[in-house]
């Protein structure tokens, strides 16, 4: 299944305190990766936290394919949105590796061959397997981030939100979680990160949502979203290194990956 997302007038409040989201919309068509960036209390998890009903909007509407948000259960909504917490220990809830990569998929109602393929690949991807027994709370942090991912691959929703999930990561995950990426885009899976690290944002999507006290300021490629010097300026934010590295050489263009850095220093500089 592929589904859209819409987002339209979205504000919301939490009890006796100030609004946090104000009249926010996006649009995301299926098969789309975006990065949600901004400073600290801007919004962004109270924003994803409407996709799967955990937040309902004070105004406005969130529509996730044919189903509006505030006319679904938070179960029902979990058959087409995954979410992966900041904090693994907070979505762990099983005392079994193998249990937990599964416990989603059961609980969507999945056919018990689906679960065991969902859960093998999960497992096999996040290099799991050899940890089927374990008690989720014995392994490291590091492995209970994989573990998070890992139970939400295994329920095969059609859009995925990941907050933070490069934090304290090696090499060997990013390229994992990077071809993972690839995998639910070739699919059709709608996929929403929010990330702090914009050096990995400019590399890793084609598009770029900006936050900042509550409000939608800037959507678009990155090398465009990271030109907007004041918008970043308010949202305490700088753009990432080969970007500030280009525009100190002058180059006028959005420079956010090496392969673009280098095609700039061969016409720049005649090499």
């Amino acid at each position: 299944m592929m589904v859209d997302i819409e987002i339209t007038g979205l504000s919301f409040s939490y009890p006796a305190g100030p609004a946090v989201l104000q009249g926010a919309n996006l649009q995301v068509a299926p098969g789309e990766r975006l990065a949600l960036i901004g400073g600290n209390g801007c919004g962004k998890t109270t924003l994803v936290r409407h996709l799967n009903g955990l937040l309902r909007p004070s105004q406005g509407r969130v529509r996730i394919g044919d189903w509006t948000t505030d006319r679904c259960t938070v179960a029902r909504l979990a058959q087409r949105v995954g979410f992966v917490f900041q904090n693994p220990d907070e979505q762990l809830c099983r005392h079994r590796v193998g249990d937990e990569v599964a416990f989603g998929a059961i609980n969507l109602g999945y056919p018990a061959d689906q679960i065991a393929r969902l859960t093998a690949e999960a497992l096999a991807w996040w290099d799991l397997t050899g940890s089927v027994a374990t008690n989720p709370h014995d392994l490291p942090y590091a492995w209970r981030r994989r573990l998070a991912i890992a139970s939400v691959m295994a329920m095969d929703t059609p859009v995925i939100v990941l907050d933070e999930p490069t934090v304290n990561q090696d090499l060997w995950f990013h390229t994992r979680l990077v071809e993972l990426f690839a995998a639910w885009q070739l699919a059709g899976k709608i996929v929403i990160v929010i990330c702090h690290d914009l050096d990995f944002v400019a590399e890793q999507f084609a598009r770029v949502v900006l936050l900042s006290q509550g409000q939608i300021v800037a959507d678009g490629p990155p090398s465009q979203v990271f030109q907007d010097e004041l918008a970043l300026e308010e949202a305490g934010l700088e753009p990432p290194q080969l970007f500030r590295l280009g525009r100190e050489l002058g180059w006028p263009e959005g420079i956010c990956t090496p392969e673009t850095f280098l095609e700039a220093l061969k016409k720049y500089h005649r090499l």
